[in-house]
């Protein structure tokens, strides 16, 4: 077998910033790590600098909400194509509250985009779209464990297969390759999960709307949205 030859790194860049999740993702690097910098004591508050960055991420705050316009479409797509109503109930109210959640969320955000660009004045709006997106990732965190589950059990019986193989002499290449890709598919779903616990985080805070707390604080939010960022852009430069 022949390796593939690897692809042109300005052509899958080029790729990578044509989907709106790519550029969304950026920005979302770009708007964490200045609240990291805000958050942190290496610019003084009476520093011109710190003006100027706090103006940055909320510009990139509200540019990011732009890139939501519609998004809610693909979670009713995504449920619909799940067929939640021929599933058990638990996998049905799972299915409901990850893309329900989340598809009434984007839209939701999208009077929030409307509401920080002065056009309309509804800032209650927020709160109902942090509650969605909690309940969102709610659902989205249990259905990725689930598959987690699933992964691990074929796993065990791909491995059962291969030492059988090995002990009979039988070559096993396909079934090699097959746990190979389970793994790969292991790795990215946890990363999946791991993600969403750092934005369910953020949308934790949200809701608390400003309350102290050891785990709502600038510092700790910031790192949280940055590592979910970094997840996300890895996982959205893999996949195209």
């Amino acid at each position: 077998m022949t390796n593939p030859k690897p692809r042109d790194f300005l052509n899958h860049l080029e790729t990578y910033l044509a989907k709106r999740d790519g550029v969304d993702k950026l920005l979302k690097i770009s708007r964490y790590t200045t609240k990291i910098i805000l958050a942190s004591s290496l610019i003084s508050e009476t520093n011109p600098l710190t003006h100027r960055l706090k103006s940055f991420e909320s510009s990139v705050g509200v540019s990011r909400k732009a890139f939501r316009l519609g998004k809610f479409v693909q979670d009713i797509n995504a449920l619909r194509a799940s067929r939640w109503r021929d599933s058990n109930r638990g996998l049905a109210l799972l299915l409901i509250l990850a893309y329900g959640g989340e598809g009434l969320y984007y839209l939701v955000e999208q009077f929030v985009w409307l509401s920080k660009s002065g056009l309309i004045d509804a800032k209650w709006l927020q709160k109902m779209s942090a509650w969605a997106e909690l309940v969102g990732y709610v659902g989205s965190v249990s259905l990725k464990v689930r598959d987690l589950r699933e992964i691990k059990e074929e796993e065990a019986c791909v491995a059962s297969t291969i030492e059988i193989s090995v002990t009979r002499g039988i070559g096993c290449v396909g079934e090699e390759e097959k746990m190979r890709k389970l793994k790969e598919k292991k790795t990215m779903k946890v990363l999946s999960v791991l993600q969403d616990l750092a934005d369910g985080l953020m949308a934790v805070a949200d809701v608390r709307d400003g309350k102290v707390g050891v785990l709502s604080a600038p510092s700790v939010i910031a790192s949280a949205g940055l590592f979910s960022a970094i997840i996300s852009t890895h996982k959205n430069w893999v996949s195209c």
